[in-house]
């Protein structure tokens, strides 16, 4: 019985010892991040992050926070895991979140619940990571529909400082939009018509253009020139009304389809021009803006 009680003994102190070693992980050229996974920032099951912190020592605490796609009811944040490694490497002092949502369904509504787990995000690092950052939101499809979204509209306190917007459906009323093959779940389960007023349409309060103004935030866009989910339309809409709202504003197109934005050459074109664009951005205020 004692030897029983010996090994029990052993195993637990060895858990205790795994549990409590750091992970991190090595990016190369002295660059390397603490890891923290599968940490719960709300009350539901899919509400998790991954948080990457710098080893290094920095006192630019700025956090990239990167939002899956997947048409709001599928995804999840693996997926950008490699991408968000790269992105790393090029801004190794700053902070990473790779974040899961509530996803839609027929029975719940992707808005507000997707935008309110940005600003849940948000309100985890800042109370447990003892932070006042500035962040950058980079999101891919539905996760740049909801990175804009959140920058527009939501954002009361201006704590977004740029958005990464990679073939994110910015208005919803593009005729060309309308052959998504999953639009009739746009029209009638992405918005909870309750926090829509009765002057504004549903697809308005679901598109990013919709809420563009002059104080928007400075967005850099992606766009397939043979994506036939989200058509290169809405790069062309995108543009015209943040240039109309003098918003400063970047994008580009790669050859491919609505998948391939992260293949090469195409991530590496991408991740060229991120680093330009907020380095661009951190001439005008340098305070704001993630260091590379």
């Amino acid at each position: 019985m004692k030897n029983y009680i010996l090994i029990f003994g052993s195993l637990i102190l060895m858990a205790f010892s795994i549990s409590c070693k750091e992970n991190t992980i090595d990016l190369g050229k002295n660059i390397s991040f603490k890891i923290e996974e599968n940490i719960s920032y709300g009350k539901d099951s899919e509400q998790k992050i991954d948080i990457y912190l710098p080893k290094r020592q920095t006192h630019a605490k700025n956090v990239f926070i990167i939002i899956h796609g997947g048409g709001w009811r599928g995804g999840k944040r693996s997926q950008l895991t490699s991408f968000t490694f790269d992105l790393m490497k090029r801004f190794p002092e700053n902070i990473f979140v790779n974040v899961d949502y509530r996803l839609a369904s027929s029975t719940r509504f992707a808005l507000p619940s997707q935008t309110d787990d940005i600003k849940n995000v948000m309100i985890y690092l800042e109370k447990n990571l003892k932070i006042n950052p500035k962040y950058i939101l980079l999101g891919n499809s539905a996760g740049g529909n909801l990175s804009m979204l959140f920058a527009y509209k939501f954002d009361e306190d201006k704590k977004v400082k740029a958005v990464i917007n990679i073939v994110g459906p910015a208005d919803l009323n593009d005729p060309r939009f309308k052959n998504y093959d999953d639009y009739s779940f746009v029209e009638k389960h992405l918005i909870d018509p309750k926090i829509v007023d009765n002057k504004t349409s549903l697809m308005d309060f679901g598109s990013p253009v919709y809420w563009i103004n002059k104080s928007s935030a400075p967005t850099l866009s992606y766009y397939g020139t043979k994506d036939n989910v989200v058509p290169l339309s809405q790069k062309k809409i995108l543009d015209s009304i943040l240039n109309k709202n003098k918003v400063h504003n970047e994008s580009y197109e790669f050859n491919g389809n609505h998948l391939e934005w992260d293949k090469e050459p195409n991530s590496t074109f991408l991740i060229n021009k991120i680093e330009l664009f907020l380095k661009d951005l951190e001439k005008n205020n340098p305070s704001e803006i993630p260091r590379g």
